[in-house]
């Protein structure tokens, strides 16, 4: 199935994507840059329910928090080293 574009301003960019990326057509360079921008998308994309999921997950397996935990001395003992 051939690709049409009908934005103009689309078209001349994913003729540019052709060109810098040595693409035989039109399709075959948006094809590519489709790919390549799905593999690389970054986690912050993810759905923000999935992101909290996961952070909700990583605290879980963390264990409960110790409550007697003095931060100050923890931090005082650090920066006296």
């Amino acid at each position: 199935m051939p690709l049409y574009i009908r934005d103009e301003a689309v078209a001349e960019l994913a003729r540019e994507v052709k060109r810098v990326t040595g693409a035989r057509t039109v399709t075959e360079a948006v094809k590519v840059a489709l790919e390549r921008r799905l593999a690389g998308a970054p986690p912050e994309e993810r759905p923000l329910s999935e992101r909290i999921a996961d952070v909700v997950a990583r605290a879980d397996r963390m264990g409960p928090s110790d409550h007697s935990f003095d931060m100050k001395q923890f931090m005082d003992e650090l920066s006296a080293e």
